[in-house]
């Protein structure tokens, strides 16, 4: 049986993982994770990995699919944080590979969509897909991600997106009050969605209503709200601290997560409608799993289906949360598998 090599590479860190190619879906063999500053380029990472780590004592890769934070052209990505240039033809030769793809880290995670199980999938709002019809996957973590899906006759087809960077639209006077403080209170000329839309986001969220409807400074957030917004580095989480107290009842907390879900909800329309994507909506990152109670609520679908006359539209198309944090590495073998001849 083939073996598989995906890698999840970042500026930070780099999990390099050896597949079975498998059956239904590939099989996890190995897997390690790598500070990426302490090498200085990929190629030796990687050959650490086949020949000295874990990897040496599995049959040598025989395709392999990396996924890079980042936009890939022509075969080739540079990192924002590292000084490492990518290329797919000079790593392959590097590493004695007969097959390497680079893939953004975001859009590669169509590719394992068919080959998703149960236990990797939990149900937001049902609907009938189309067999035929575009994909949307989005991803709220530190920032947002999305991708389009497109079926061909060889199988799906990723198509990277930067549409997370577009204009914010508020939809009501309290967005618009958003907007106009986050813009000044982080000095910038336009507000893009993330901003808003992420989990980051709902950090800013919080720290606005703090900033706004509590002019003590008595909530239990705000020494929370300080820590995270000087990055001191004291491991300060505003997002989880929010949604901890949403839970918990907090008044404030609980308004600052609905505005949050309102807005998820309406962005994932609007990108829904961009692409008639029917075949069926997945969020992934960080705050898909933490966060699933809200966004199975009416807060999320009510303002996903928010279109006026093109509601209908989407009223059949089924969203599901993606709740495996190893999709990354999981979609990226997928895709390797796939490169096999």
């Amino acid at each position: 049986m083939a073996t598989l090599l995906a890698g999840d590479i970042g500026g930070t860190k780099t999990l390099l993982s050896l597949y079975a190619a498998g059956g239904s879906h590939p099989d996890l063999l190995v897997q390690e994770r790598y500070v990426s500053a302490e090498w200085p380029a990929l190629g030796p990472m990687l050959n650490h990995f086949l020949q000295e780590g874990p990897g040496r004592d599995h049959p040598r890769p025989e395709a392999a699919c990396l996924a890079v934070a980042g936009p890939v052209q022509g075969g080739r990505a540079r990192l924002t944080n590292l000084p490492w240039l990518l290329d797919e033809a000079a790593l392959a030769q590097a590493c004695d590979l007969t097959s390497v793809e680079l893939v953004n880290d975001f859009a590669v995670l169509i590719y394992g969509l068919p080959h998703l199980q149960r236990g990797q999938l939990a149900q937001v709002r049902a609907g009938e897909a189309v067999a035929a019809a575009p994909l949307l996957v989005l991803g709220a973590g530190t920032g947002l991600g999305v991708a389009f899906g497109i079926p061909t006759t060889a199988g799906l087809q990723a198509v990277a997106s930067e549409a997370a960077h577009g204009e914010f639209a508020p939809r009501r006077a309290e967005e618009w009050e958003l907007r106009e403080w986050l813009r000044s209170d982080l000095g910038l000329e336009r507000l893009s969605i993330e901003r808003v839309v992420s989990g980051t986001g709902l950090g800013h969220v919080a720290r606005w209503m703090l900033a706004s409807r509590d002019g003590d400074g008595v909530h239990p957030l705000q020494q929370e709200a300080r820590r995270w917004e000087a990055g001191d580095g004291g491991g300060a989480d505003l997002p989880a601290a929010v949604a901890a107290a949403a839970a918990d009842g907090d008044p404030l907390a609980r308004e600052a997560l609905d505005l949050w879900l309102g807005a998820y909800g309406a962005v994932t329309g609007d990108l829904a409608l961009a692409c008639l994507s029917r075949g069926g909506i997945w969020l992934a990152g960080g705050t898909a799993a933490k966060l699933l109670d809200g966004l199975r609520s009416p807060r999320f679908s009510e303002a996903f289906l928010a279109k006026g006359r093109l509601a209908d539209t989407l009223a059949d198309i089924p969203i599901r949360a993606i709740t495996d944090p190893a999709v990354g590495s999981f979609s990226a073998a997928c895709r390797a598998r796939s490169l096999l001849g």
